[in-house]
């Protein structure tokens, strides 16, 4: 903690709830976490592809590690508060308690997640309409965005319909919690729910899916106030949330932003000056900020607007104000990781050791790789083993929720060595899946020279390396691991007014820590996995087109 030298230090509060858990990071004005707290939240999964939350439980935790990283720091220096929060849908009455998401009519249960993929046949429908609106997703609405959550809702729990005050995206209903203001934020809206800065809402989209209830009302219940990220919301915090956080009545709160968008922000205006980078002296449309944790982001903004088939956007100032932002994604990295490590069967063998070893299971894995790997380069091992990593549904660039993973070359071995070699052919499918994504940005006129990771999976030398060889792009990682916390303290510093706009904030309190270079020895062996993981996803067409004819 701060000592009675530092007392003039400005500080600004970042808080990040993920898909598993909420953290927060006291943050300063050149960007250092200086105190960082994380708080498990709970998941329910009531049947396949259903996935919720409690909102109550979400701010519960935020509460807990707000104090905890706030304990002990001089309250006046402490100039913002920002969150950050996954895109997931939070439904409550008209007195703002919680409604139902559920057949179970467990109320307390009301957040529907990101990840949440009930509403298949409902997206299905909207995206049949063709409507303008979906040009700006990429050509095809993902069942992970609000509206077919909503027409879900709609169709299957009209009691919890009927009561509905209010749909919030969760980063909108953390600062709506923190100010009593329901004002939403532009990069919630634009990028989940078909908002735009020039016509906002399109009347004529929520009739033609069967939503007309929310035009009546004036758009009410899904936001009729938009501010831009970082923007300051209301009078500040007020005093039951100053007493719920720890953190003085009145600090400003900023309008927040998506996860994967706050990740973003922390790394991708990055001064880099000095580190030999092609983007050097190049514009920052010349970067891609990739996001992974649990699924992975790849962000992509340019000054004229872009449109990428399989890409969500292009998005006006969602993310960096006054340039367009491109979103792909994957649905599934990290989660996919743990489920085909923890899935085999050697884990037992490869916790056992791990633990005896004193190391993470992953930091065992990339150490016995290296152990047989004998004179071969890691990745090659790989040669005869292929991973198509679309186990929950392709969401860039090929937007099929219908995929399905695939593994090519098994054996009858079932010891650490073939576990090791699954891990790592999935690792090098998802960055092949990137490639693919990449491809597609530059295709339709992006130019990316630069990648910029964050988030858990960067923690990986093996993933981050990976992805440098696969996609033959350096890999820059920021000096804070937790730039997603970066992002959100950005966001409150702006909210304070301590900076005069976003883009002067990113670049003072992002700062890279490492940059990793690709092997272009390695070029024609990851030029060939990357045909053979094209040819992976014809076959698996081929193969439905048979078993439906």
């Amino acid at each position: 903690m701060p000592g009675e030298k530092q007392r003039a230090v400005k500080y600004y509060v970042g808080v990040d709830v993920g898909s598993a858990s909420v953290r927060a990071a006291l943050v300063d004005a050149f960007g250092t976490v200086v105190a960082h707290a994380e708080q498990p939240i709970q998941v329910w999964e009531p049947r396949p592809d259903h996935y919720e939350q409690s909102s109550a439980d979400i701010w519960a935790a935020c509460c807990s590690v707000t104090k905890e990283v706030v304990r002990g720091v001089d309250a006046s220096q402490i100039r913002g508060l920002g969150f950050d929060g996954t895109c997931s849908l939070v439904v409550v009455d008209k007195q703002f308690q919680p409604l139902a998401v559920n057949w179970e009519g467990q109320s307390h249960r009301n957040v529907i997640m990101w990840m949440d993929h009930r509403a298949v046949s409902q997206v299905e429908r909207i995206n049949a309409t063709q409507h303008r609106v979906l040009n700006y997703v990429g050509g095809a609405m993902s069942v992970e965005m609000q509206p077919p959550k909503l027409l879900w809702i709609k169709e299957n729990l009209p009691e919890s319909w009927e009561k509905v005050g209010y749909f919030f995206d969760l980063p909108d209903f953390l600062s709506w919690k923190a100010t009593g203001v329901t004002a939403r934020s532009l990069c919630t809206v634009v990028c989940k729910w078909t908002y735009t800065p020039d016509r906002g809402w399109d009347d004529s989209f929520w009739r033609m899916i069967g939503l007309e209830d929310l035009v009546k009302d004036k758009y009410e219940k899904i936001g009729n106030h938009v501010l831009s990220p970082g923007e300051a919301v209301g009078k500040g915090l007020t005093p039951e949330a100053a007493k719920d956080l720890g953190l003085p009545a009145g600090i400003a709160v900023a309008a927040s932003l998506i996860d994967a968008h706050a990740g973003g922000l922390g790394v991708i205006g990055a001064d880099v000056k000095g580190h030999n980078l092609p983007c050097e002296n190049q514009p920052i449309t010349s970067r891609v900020a990739m996001i992974c944790g649990t699924s992975s982001c790849h962000m992509g903004v340019s000054e004229t607007p872009i449109f990428v088939p399989g890409v969500w956007g292009p998005y006006f100032s969602a993310m960096v104000p006054g340039l367009w932002l491109n979103e792909g994604g994957q649905s599934a990295t990290g989660k996919l990781i743990d489920h085909v490590v923890r899935g085999h069967v050697a884990f037992p063998e490869l916790e056992a050791k791990a633990a005896a070893s004193a190391h993470s299971i992953y930091t065992y894995l990339n150490g016995h790789l290296d152990l047989i790997k004998k004179s071969l380069p890691v990745g090659f091992l790989t040669v005869d083993l292929h991973v198509w990593p679309d186990f929950h549904g392709n969401r860039s660039p090929l937007t099929d929720l219908t995929l399905k993973g695939m593994v090519v070359g098994l054996t009858l071995s079932r010891g650490l060595d073939e576990l090791a070699l699954i891990y790592l052919a999935t690792i090098q499918a998802i960055a092949l899946g990137t490639r693919h994504i990449l491809e597609a940005m530059q295709a339709a006129g992006h130019d990316i020279t630069t990648l910029f990771l964050c988030g858990g999976l960067s923690k990986n030398p093996l993933f981050v390396q990976m992805h440098a060889d696969i996609t033959g792009k350096p890999v820059v990682l920021s000096k804070e691991v937790e730039s997603v916390l970066v992002g959100a303290a950005i966001l409150g510093a702006c909210a304070s007014g301590d900076f005069a706009s976003i883009q002067e904030a990113m670049a003072k309190m992002g700062k890279i820590g490492r940059v990793v270079q690709p092997n272009h020895e390695h070029k024609r062996f990851y030029d060939k996995k990357y045909e053979v993981f094209l040819k992976l996803v014809e076959h698996q067409r081929e193969y439905r087109s048979i078993m439906s004819s």
